[in-house]
């Protein structure tokens, strides 16, 4: 395996590891102001995903960081291509944090409902976002000779990526559910498990109709169909699980239908990075967009130093927290 081939791959783990991750605090981020019913149980949604929800985004920084010093190009098309929604997602996760931490600054309900609002919009719209970003990735967008983005607005709004924003975001809020079943107990335990069996069916509907789409409409790549059906299998196991109230086996068929269906949009991708609707000239790739042979041989060797510990630490710190919580 070539170097970028291999940062390639390395790429697309860290986005699995994020969404993963991050989906289940984006869903609980969500569900806070809806589902939670008082004070307590807010902060009780808040208390589960509070000592690992700011280690989840280092993800995401990690996989930008990769991109940018690995393929500089591809960063630069999609940075530039996708400014507004890029944009949007940074906003939304700096007011989302900042939520996070002042929403207990003050003893008083307005002051707490107006963050939990924050907090909410702050989830909701990244994980909308995601699934619209990484929908045209895979889908092509106008680009022009030199691999500039050529198109507008309007062109990332297509009915694909709309699809795409829907089926993120539902399967996030289910992720969430599920992990809030898993982690709590007494009656908010019940209540996350019915909001799963209630609303699971229609996440997965919805993801099942982007992965449709995407294997058959869009990329007909045989290891990015088999990894799509894997995920679907571990879409409708969750939701079995979760009736019969098996919440560990559910929170894993959910971030397995999660992880498996980004897997499934890096396949489809490969060997392009960024394919062109327009010039074909324009469709960014892994050969063509790569760093210096020099610059991959230094991230390898840095990445193989640090990566492993950095792995370790949040692995440690999920096994630290892993007990239920209650409502106090």
């Amino acid at each position: 395996m070539d170097l970028p081939t291999f940062w390639f791959l390395a790429i697309a783990f860290l986005f699995v590891g994020y969404f993963v991750l991050e989906g289940f605090d984006f869903g609980v981020g969500v569900l806070m102001r809806t589902f939670g019913r008082d004070e307590a149980e807010r902060r009780l949604l808040l208390n589960t995903i509070g000592p690992v929800w700011d280690g989840n985004e280092v993800w995401l920084i990690t996989a930008a960081g990769a991109m940018f010093a690995a393929f500089p190009h591809w960063y630069a098309s999609v940075f530039s291509g996708f400014y507004l929604p890029m944009l949007l997602v940074l906003l939304a996760l700096i007011v989302r944090g900042v939520g996070f931490e002042f929403r207990g600054k003050r003893d008083d309900a307005a002051w707490r409902g107006r963050w939990d609002l924050a907090i909410l919009c702050g989830s909701l719209l990244p994980a909308l976002l995601w699934g619209l970003i990484f929908a045209n990735i895979v889908r092509g967008v106008p680009l022009a000779a030199d691999h500039d983005y050529a198109g507008g607005l309007v062109d990332l709004l297509n009915p694909f990526a709309l699809l795409g924003a829907a089926a993120f975001g539902a399967v996030f809020v289910l992720h969430g559910a599920v992990f809030v079943a898993l982690k709590t107990t007494g009656e908010v335990r019940d209540r996350a498990n019915k909001l799963a069996a209630r609303f699971g069916p229609v996440a997965v509907a919805l993801l099942l109709g982007f992965l449709a789409w995407m294997l058959i409409g869009v990329r007909r790549d045989p290891a990015a169909v088999g990894l799509g059906s894997a995920a679907a299998v571990a879409a409708i196991a969750a939701l079995g699980a979760n009736r019969v109230r098996h919440e560990g086996w559910a929170f894993t068929g959910t971030a397995a239908a999660i992880g498996l269906t980004v897997a499934a949009l890096f396949a489809a991708l490969h060997p392009a990075l960024l394919p062109s609707t327009g010039d074909p000239a324009g469709t960014l790739t892994v050969a063509n967009a790569a760093a210096s042979a020099y610059s991959l041989k230094i991230m390898t060797v840095v990445a193989g130093v640090f990566l492993p510990l950095v792995l370790l630490y949040q692995g440690w710190t999920y096994w630290v927290f892993r007990r239920r919580l209650t409502v106090n």
